[in-house]
């Protein structure tokens, strides 16, 4: 009788002992834990993040360097205009450094040539300069495509190592399959949570270039207005 209850006392502190095993080691169970469970499909869904971050800070660093502008820019071209001073409004442009000062740079130094060919000179630099703000968007908008089909491949991956080891074992239990379920699920979110982000930054600097295109825009009107009244009056005057 008492060797009876030693034993239950025994197997129920065991019980209770494996039982605190599992739960510590349930809670032991880090991110870093659960995406390595993931396999060496992790190390490319990997890298693609990385590359994201980068181009991302790498380009909004430089749109928002080129969105600056002087406030009083065109009203420095346009005072020096006034005083035929094109050398000076040149050097204005010079010391702006911007696409939009590049642009209407450009502009200045077809002076003297018909309006038409001072507007096709700065819709060429404007091109130039939009290309400029667009380098690598379209990788950014190639790993927010890509980064979900390598979590697809991990995905069969998982399975077709789930299926290889109950063929293996002959044996359906959860413990059996549960590495490539794991395999299958986290590289599955991985490359989903990748692309979406992805997705979401190309969307966000997409917005930052369109802002400052219609700013370009909206400086070349003035621009022009500005080189284009004069002569109104001065046919005026001559008529």
């Amino acid at each position: 009788m008492f060797l009876t209850i030693l034993l239950q006392v025994v197997t129920g502190d065991t019980t209770a002992v494996a039982t605190d095993s599992v739960t510590a080691t349930t809670k032991e169970l880090s991110l870093l834990d659960l995406l390595m469970k993931g396999g060496w499909i992790m190390l490319p869904i990997g890298i693609l993040l990385f590359a994201a971050i980068y181009m991302f800070i790498e380009r909004y660093l430089y749109i928002k360097s080129a969105s600056k502008m002087d406030p009083d820019f065109l009203s420095k071209i346009r005072d020096r205009l006034r005083d035929e001073d094109i050398r000076g409004a040149q050097e204005v442009c010079q010391y702006s450094k911007t696409p939009i000062a590049r642009m209407i740079g450009k502009g200045l130094s077809r002076i003297g040539s018909p309006i038409r060919d001072v507007e096709s000179a700065i819709e060429n630099t404007a091109r130039v300069e939009i290309y400029q703000m667009e380098k690598n968007l379209g990788l950014l908008a190639a790993i927010a495509a890509i980064a979900p089909m390598f979590g697809f491949l991990g995905t069969v991956v998982g399975m077709i190592k789930a299926f290889f080891d109950i063929s293996i074992s002959d044996n359906i239990s959860i413990g059996v399959i549960s590495s490539g379920i794991y395999t299958k699920m986290v590289t599955s979110a991985s490359g989903l949570i990748v692309g979406v982000l992805a997705h979401m930054l190309h969307t966000y600097l997409n917005n930052m270039i369109d802002r400052n295109v219609n700013k370009m825009e909206v400086t070349a009107i003035d621009f022009m207005d500005i080189l284009y009244k004069p002569v109104q009056v001065k046919e005026t005057v001559r008529r």
